[in-house]
């Protein structure tokens, strides 16, 4: 199911913000009383979404007990798990998947979580979205898929893991 962002300029509820990217876990507790979990920045992005990507797991731990969504998509499409890919925050990607974020949601690129584990060099992360389920065949909008993003990185594990995860489908 996906939330109707609700979108708020009020100073307090941008304090969220500021607690999930500083990982303020006790002032976060506080405002989450008040807040909504899902409450949708300028830029799109949830608190959720600030926490995974600053790698603040109290913070997200707080946030989805909260009941905040992992899937929602941010303004350009990113979801918190693309963002933790993209930073290689694995103790993050282990909660955020525990919770239900999906792995092969697409961006605006057409991008998944796995392409940018697979571009930036995330090998881990690579690992896990694997061991979840993620399609490493799936084509952006550039008609690449993670196997030739990690072969133009020349990761080569990264690489392996991807072309192990075919041969285990076929």
């Amino acid at each position: 199911m996906t939330l109707k962002p609700f979108y708020s300029h009020n100073q307090i509820d941008m304090d969220i913000f500021e607690a999930a990217r500083t990982n303020a876990v006790d002032a976060l507790q506080n405002l989450l009383k008040t807040v909504n979990p899902n409450i949708v920045d300028s830029r799109g992005s949830t608190p959720l979404i600030v926490a995974s990507y600053f790698g603040n797991i109290e913070a997200a731990k707080l946030l989805l007990a909260a009941n905040a969504n992992p899937n929602i998509l941010d303004s350009t499409g990113n979801t918190a798990l693309m963002g933790v890919a993209y930073r290689g925050h694995l103790d993050v990607a282990e909660l955020l998947l525990s919770q239900g974020a999906s792995v092969d949601t697409l961006n605006g690129n057409q991008a998944t979580a796995l392409t940018f584990a697979a571009t930036f060099g995330q090998t881990a992360i690579v690992k896990l979205l694997l061991e979840y389920g993620a399609n490493p065949l799936i084509k952006d909008r550039f008609q690449k898929n993670p196997i030739d993003y990690a072969q133009n990185q020349e990761n080569e594990e990264a690489y392996e893991l991807l072309v192990a995860a075919l041969k285990s489908v076929n």
